[in-house]
This record gives C-alpha cells, sequence and structure tokens, in this order.
C-alpha cells in the first residue's frame, strides 16, 4: 500500500494547541466500522453509549519530562577548532536530547537536534552541570547511544531540568500546566516519552459513571516511544521498519482478555497503544500454540514489533477509543486497518469540515 493513501488535508488552525479546561469536554466522532456511518458525539456520553458488559483497556504509562536542553562540549583541546570556533563557544553550542528509550540503568537511546554536530565521544552537559551524557554510538535520523553521569538521583535530577516532550506540531513551549494536563488519570508507570493521548480524556465523573455501569476496566503498560510518534519515510507501508517499544500485560489482565473473549464481550482499546500491545501479544500467543490452545494474549514483559496497516488482522480489540492522527502516520495506518481506509478518511473529511480539534490536546473518536 502506498504511503500516499494515508493522506488527507488539515488546516493548521484544527491542531489543538492546549487542552480544553475540562478532561472530559472533548467532542465524539462515533464510527460504525461496518457501515462507515459516522455521528457527532461528546466523549461525557460514553458511560451511555456502553452497552455495559465491554472490557475497557487502558495504558498506564506515565510521561516523563524526557527533553532536555543542554550544551555540547568541544572535542578540540586547543584555542580554535577546524572550524575556528574557541573553545568557550563550542561550550555554548545548544543541544536538545530527546530521550526515547532506555537500554540499561544510565543509558538511554535519544534524538539528538541537530544531530550532525554531535559525534561519538563527545560529551553534552545539562543545567548547571549536574548531569551529562557521553555520545557511545550513532545511528540513523538522528537517534545516539548515549550514557548519562549524574550528581545526585538521575530520576530528580530529570525532573528537575526536563521539559515535558510536546509533540512539534505544538507551536508553544511546554509550561507547568502540560505537567500535570499532559498525563492521563490512570498514569503511574514512568518510562513514557508521548502520552497515550486517548486516555487524556477521561475524568474521575466519567470513571465513576462507567463503574455504575459495571464496565470492567484493566490496565497494560506500553512505553510510549519511536514505534508511535516516528515518520514513515518508506513509499510503500510495508517497507518501514517500524520501532520496537517496551510493554507489560499484568497477569489480572491477560485473565481479564481471556474472560471476556470467551464470553464474546467488547474489548475496547483505549488508544492506539493499548491496541499494539494486545495485538503483538496476540500475535505472539498465536505462534505459541502448539495443538493445545493458548491464550488470546500472553502476560509479562515483551516488544512490541508489530506494525498494523490496511490488511492487517486484528485478534483481540473490538472497539477502539482514540484521537484523531497525523497524514500518512503509522497511527493512521493502524486506524485505517482497524476500520477501514476510505470510512476512517470520510470521517476524518468530516471532522475538519466540522471543526473538530485534531492530535494530542485534540477530539476524539469511538469506533465500533
Amino acid at each position: 500500500m502506498l504511503l500516499t493513501e494515508l493522506d488527507y488535508n488539515l488546516p493548521p488552525e484544527r491542531i489543538a494547541q492546549r487542552p480544553l479546561d475540562e478532561r472530559d469536554a472533548s467532542r465524539m466522532l462515533l464510527l460504525d466500522r461496518r457501515t462507515g456511518a459516522w455521528e457527532d458525539r461528546a466523549f461525557r456520553e460514553l458511560p451511555e453509549l456502553v452497552r455495559g458488559d465491554e472490557l475497557i483497556v487502558v495504558n498506564n504509562a506515565r510521561v516523563i519530562p524526557a527533553r532536555l536542553l543542554g550544551r555540547r562540549v568541544g572535542v578540540h583541546s586547543g584555542p580554535h577548532g577546524k572550524s575556528g570556533k574557541t573553545s568557550s563557544e563550542f561550550l555554548q553550542s545548544e543541544i536538545e536530547v530527546l530521550l526515547v528509550r532506555r537500554l540499561e540503568a544510565n543509558v538511554w537511546e535519544g534524538l539528538v537536534r541537530p544531530g550532525r554536530k554531535v559525534g561519538v565521544g563527545e560529551k553534552i552537559v545539562f543545567g548547571d552541570g549536574a548531569l551529562e551524557a557521553e555520545v557511545e554510538a550513532r545511528s540513523e535520523y538522528g537517534i545516539r547511544r548515549l550514557r548519562f553521569r549524574a550528581q545526585g538521583d538521575f530520576e530528580e535530577i530529570l525532573n528537575r531540568l526536563g521539559h515535558v516532550p510536546l509533540p512539534p506540531y505544538i507551536r508553544r513551549a511546554d509550561d507547568s500546566s502540560d505537567r500535570e494536563r499532559y498525563q492521563t488519570l490512570f498514569a503511574s508507570r514512568a518510562g513514557a516519552v508521548a502520552a497515550p493521548t486517548a486516555g487524556l480524556h477521561f475524568s474521575h465523573a466519567i470513571l465513576e459513571r462507567l463503574r455504575v455501569r459495571k464496565i470492567e476496566i484493566v490496565e497494560i503498560t506500553l512505553d510510549v516511544g519511536l514505534g508511535t510518534f516516528e515518520p514513515i519515510r518508506t513509499d510503500r507501508l510495508e517497507d518501514h521498519p517500524i520501532h520496537h517499544e517496551s510493554y507489560e500485560i499484568p497477569e489480572a489482565t491477560a485473565d481479564a482478555i481471556e474472560r471476556a473473549n470467551r464470553g464474546g464481550r467488547p474489548i475496547v482499546a483505549i488508544g492506539t497503544t493499548a491496541v499494539r500491545a494486545l495485538e503483538d501479544s496476540a500475535e505472539r500467543s498465536l505462534l505459541m500454540k502448539s495443538g493445545s490452545r493458548a491464550a488470546i494474549v500472553q502476560p509479562g514483559r515483551a516488544e512490541a514489533g508489530i506494525f498494523l496497516y490496511p490488511g492487517k488482522e486484528f485478534r483481540v480489540v473490538s472497539q477502539l477509543l482514540t484521537n484523531f492522527h497525523l497524514p500518512q502516520s503509522s497511527l493512521l495506518a493502524l486506524v485505517a486497518a482497524f476500520a477501514g481506509r476510505e470510512n476512517v478518511l470520510r470521517a476524518y473529511a468530516h471532522a475538519v469540515d466540522a471543526g473538530y480539534r485534531f492530535y494530542s490536546y485534540g477530539d476524539c473518536m469511538l469506533i465500533r
């Protein structure tokens, strides 16, 4: 499938730059994935729209302040390097680091910008020097392997120096309010570098109304990273090398999914990250079958390497709550795989015309 088949026109003013004052005040486009029919609804109607026996699966990943602003330490020891810059000028060379995946206790993969300036062996200092990173290896698209040295507790220093990693289409600096509003109410497991944004709409009031309806809610963890937001750079979707993301499915969640599946109850994924964890685990479970019936998903930790695009099968998820996604993105490919490309693009065109707010701080869709 060609990447251009996942394109649509979005005026810049439709991109939400800030969250609404109330979490649950978003609009919600209800999409029937069999017929393609849609309805304009409000997210606050969700507890009345469920039939009462659904299993809702949320991602409890917590976003870390993963965006660090530092200064490059020059590798030239003399007063002037080949570029003619003095060592003090090298120290003032600003570098931005976005942590994307923890590899070891003090080692991370990170996106470094401007990446061309920073080679292996160079060091970046952050803040008052309480944190320093050395580049151990480099790969494509600005990704570096970084070893950190902290003068104290790394997490405490990161929390003090780091910024909320707002997506680049939010064209403003992060502020103190983002530390709370760019987290879901479920956020408890630190490690994500982007929010599982479909969960941002849930308020305590909505959760209470769902519990009154006897709706079962369970949690998984997927540490949102490059696999979620890395752009597709190939002409054909099938050629895109999607990055792996760590996830964990608790045993209680796996058991609840098994019961719901056997009972024919709808399994509602809150966000594409929950879909990715569940469907990756289901694919692994299918490969484990050897004559006896294996569970639909497997509990425990794994790396999600699944790439869902039109033509792929969904084995677990029967309904999906999701925000609106970027054109030509892996997330839009997943939604198109779930609901049909034509259905999704028509619904998106309606959402644009109807003034829906797009992307992370925007409105949502319920697909069923």
